[in-house]
């Protein structure tokens, strides 16, 4: 049976990562692996998620199945989050999703029931997991112009240029805020020009919302969202917990289609339901539950706003250490790119020979692309990585 078969190609981050866990060399260091770290490189449970854990301990008296949809606490939580109470709530299917990477791919098999032609746009460059997991599962991919390598920075003209292109009715993939790989996002002003061509050409917009909270604030981070959300018929949100909860090996996601009716809404949360059936059946409870209890309760909401700012303040302070450190040894190259960026991530700048270098010579890890992931840089590494980048320039 399985005679036909043929290694699959490996995956880059996991292969990485093991690179990494293999190397003895004390002076190590990952900028690539793509998830949250502290100041002593360790990727904690929140405060506020283990007071959660342990009421759900204390009070839950049932493990049994809570159906296709999750739960609706959960779900009506999260949809508030997400769109503040500024659109028809009845207009929004809703499901708890395993992760953000199972929302994405529940919204590719319910708009290919929709439409077995539906082609969707994402940015260049952009998460290396859209393409694989929405092409795969049968939607035609195509690329928008995103980011200017040589300036580092958005590629804004191009970028309008080309939506302007777009066919009508085709969908389009938006990175809400913390542009993963680039860490580049558009401000309000390109957000509200970005907007005006969707509406005027009819695209459908997909919305990836991976790092809510991360780049500025809850509802800054959302700002493309609900600004969308006032002037289009249709849109999808995928969103994950697993950064600004720290749950991601609990794979909390939610998947929110806003439909222009009630009643289509309904047609799509049944389809929603029963592609999800035929699939994983049900998602998993645990982390979605220990999300519905921080954000209906106010004194643990507080509590989790209050890490997730700690977190994103983090990343910003690396950021300018790393900034700062590159300008004293490389005073010729500009490294502004990576105080403007969002988030967890950025393209430093070298070719995939230097990355190769970095590694081999200096023990210091990142994907080929040349993305780091700021949250592996700490007071006590960035000189060495500083050295480290400046010696392979």
């Amino acid at each position: 049976m399985f005679e036909s078969l043929e290694l699959a190609t490996p995956d880059a981050i996991i292969g990485l990562m093991t690179e990494y866990q293999s190397d003895s060399r004390e002076t190590r260091v990952d900028l690539g692996i793509g998830i949250y770290r502290n100041a002593a490189g360790d990727t904690p449970v929140l405060d506020v998620v283990k007071q959660a854990e342990q009421r759900l301990v204390d009070s839950q008296s049932s493990k049994s199945y809570i159906g296709s949809a999750g739960p609706a606490d959960f779900n009506t939580a999260m949809r508030d989050m997400t769109f503040a109470g500024l659109i028809a709530n009845e207009r929004v299917a809703m499901l708890q999703t395993p992760g953000g990477s199972g929302s994405l791919s529940v919204a590719a098999g319910v708009i290919l029931r929709a439409r077995q032609d539906a082609t969707t746009w994402v940015s260049g460059p952009t998460w290396a997991n859209h393409m694989p997991l929405l092409g795969e599962a049968g939607l035609e991919m195509k690329v928008y112009p995103y980011y200017d390598a040589k300036r580092h920075a958005l590629d804004i003209d191009s970028m309008l240029e080309t939506l302007h292109t777009i066919p009508r009715g085709d969908m389009i993939l938006f990175h809400a805020s913390c542009h993963n790989p680039t860490g580049i996002d558009p401000d309000e002003k390109q957000w509200r020009a970005i907007a005006d061509i969707v509406v005027e050409r009819e695209l459908v917009p997909v919305v990836d919302m991976a790092y809510q909270g991360f780049a500025t604030d809850l509802d800054t981070d959302a700002f493309v969202i609900r600004h969308l959300a006032d002037q289009v018929p249709e849109m999808i949100v995928c969103n994950s917990c697993s950064k600004n909860f720290g749950l991601y090996r609990d794979r909390v996601g939610m998947l929110l289609i806003m439909t222009a009716d009630t009643r289509t809404r309904d047609i799509v949360q049944s389809q929603a339901n029963n592609y999800v059936r035929t699939i994983y059946s049900m998602p998993p409870d645990h982390g979605a539950a220990v999300v519905s209890t921080i954000l209906h309760d106010e004194g643990l909401r507080a509590d989790w706003i209050g890490e997730l700012n700690e977190m994103r303040q983090r990343l910003r302070d690396m950021r300018a250490l790393l900034h700062d450190a590159l300008r004293a040894r490389i005073p010729d190259r500009d490294f502004s790119h990576l105080v403007r960026a969002n988030g967890m991530f950025s393209f430093l700048g070298v070719s995939i020979e230097e990355v190769t270098r970095l590694k081999q010579d200096h023990a210091v890890y990142m994907v080929d692309s040349g993305r780091i992931n700021v949250a592996g840089i700490t007071p006590t590494n960035v000189d060495h990585i500083a050295d480290s980048i400046a010696a392979v320039f």
